[in-house]
C-alpha cells in the first residue's frame, strides 16, 4: 500500500485513516543529551482523564483495557525511539482524545536534538509514516511537551500537531490533565538511569487540576457564584472605591443613580460632590433673631 506522508506544521490536522496506530518519539542521543519518555492520557469529553488509569507512562505502561500501551524503547538508525500504540478503533466511546507527550530526564528540551514525532498505521510494521512533525521547544525550558493529539471527529479520528511545553515536567503535564501526584512519594530512577517518577506504582486518583492558583478564597468566577462569565453584559464594580453598602428598597419612582450601584438614603455619592444637610437641619428656630439692622432697614 502506497501511503503519502503528511510533514506537519503546529496546529495542523490531517485525518488518521487506521483502525490503530504507532506513535513514535525519535531523537538523536549524545553527551550532555537527557533521555526521553513517551507518555499518553486518554481524556473525556471534560478534556480530562477519567481516572488516574488513563495515565500511560513508563510506571503505568499499559492502560488496563490493554487498547494503549508503551513498547520498548529502540536504537535505529536514525536516533532513539519510543513509541505509544493505540488501538483507535476499539476504544472507549467516553474517550475522545488521546494525548501523546514527552518528558526529558535531567535537562531541558533544548538540549534534545531533532526531536520528532511519526505516526504510523501500526497495521504495517514497515510502513511509511502517516504524518511526521518536527517538535521544536518554545522557550527552550521545557521539560514536559505534547507532541501530538490523536482525537475524534464524526466517526472517525484525526491528529493535530500540537507542541506545547510544560516547564514542570512530567508532574506539572499529568496534573494539567486532572492526575493528582504526590510528590511525597515520588521514586527517584536516577539509579537506573531513567527518568525521576511521580510514585513508584500507579499514580492516585484523578482530581481537578490546580492551576498555580494563590492560597485563599476560591474566586467567585471559578465557583460559579458570581456573575456569569458567558452573559452579555458585565456589572464591574466601580473603580473609585469600595462597593457600597446594599440599599433598603427604593420607594416608587425614586431614581437610581445613573452609574448603576444604589445608595443608602444617609450616604453621599462615591464621586465627591457634597449633599444638602438633612431636611432636619433647616427647620425654624423659635428663639432666633435677626441681628440690629442699618438704617437702610428702619422703617419712616
Amino acid at each position: 500500500m502506497t501511503v503519502m506522508t503528511h510533514t506537519m506544521l503546529k496546529g495542523s490536522n490531517v485525518p488518521v485513516d487506521a483502525a490503530a496506530v504507532r506513535a513514535v518519539l525519535r531523537w538523536t542521543p549524545g553527551t550532555g543529551v537527557p533521555d526521553v519518555d513517551a507518555s499518553a492520557l486518554l481524556l473525556g469529553a471534560s478534556g480530562r482523564v477519567r481516572s488516574d488509569e488513563d495515565f500511560v507512562f513508563y510506571n503505568q505502561p499499559r492502560h488496563p483495557s490493554g487498547l494503549v500501551r508503551r513498547l520498548p524503547k529502540r536504537s535505529v538508525q536514525e536516533g532513539l525511539t519510543d513509541t505509544v500504540e493505540a488501538d483507535l478503533g476499539a476504544l472507549d466511546a467516553s474517550v475522545d482524545q488521546v494525548v501523546i507527550a514527552a518528558s526529558s530526564d535531567g535537562a531541558a528540551f533544548e538540549q534534545v536534538p531533532d526531536l520528532r514525532i511519526l505516526l504510523f498505521d501500526a497495521a504495517f510494521a514497515d510502513g511509511e509514516p502517516l504524518a511526521v512533525f518536527d517538535v521544536r521547544p518554545e522557550t527552550g525550558e521545557e521539560t514536559a511537551i505534547i507532541c501530538g493529539e490523536l482525537y475524534r471527529r464524526g466517526e472517525g479520528w484525526k491528529f493535530r500537531a500540537v507542541g506545547q511545553g510544560y516547564p514542570t515536567g512530567l508532574i506539572g503535564l499529568a496534573t494539567a490533565f486532572g492526575i493528582s501526584v504526590d510528590e511525597s512519594e515520588g521514586a527517584d530512577r536516577a539509579a537506573d538511569g531513567t527518568q525521576e517518577s511521580a510514585a513508584a506504582g500507579p499514580l492516585p486518583a484523578a482530581v481537578p487540576p490546580p492551576p498555580s492558583a494563590p492560597p485563599g478564597p476560591v474566586p467567585a468566577a471559578v465557583t460559579g457564584a458570581g456573575p456569569d462569565s458567558q452573559a452579555t453584559v458585565q456589572h464591574q464594580q466601580p473603580s473609585y472605591g469600595y462597593p457600597p453598602p446594599a440599599a433598603p428598597p427604593a420607594a416608587p419612582g425614586a431614581q437610581q443613580p445613573a452609574y448603576g450601584y444604589p445608595q443608602p438614603a444617609a450616604a453621599p455619592p462615591a464621586y465627591g460632590y457634597p449633599q444638602p444637610a438633612a431636611a432636619a437641619a433647616h427647620a425654624p428656630d423659635p428663639h432666633f433673631a435677626l441681628p440690629p439692622q442699618g438704617p437702610q432697614f428702619v422703617r419712616s
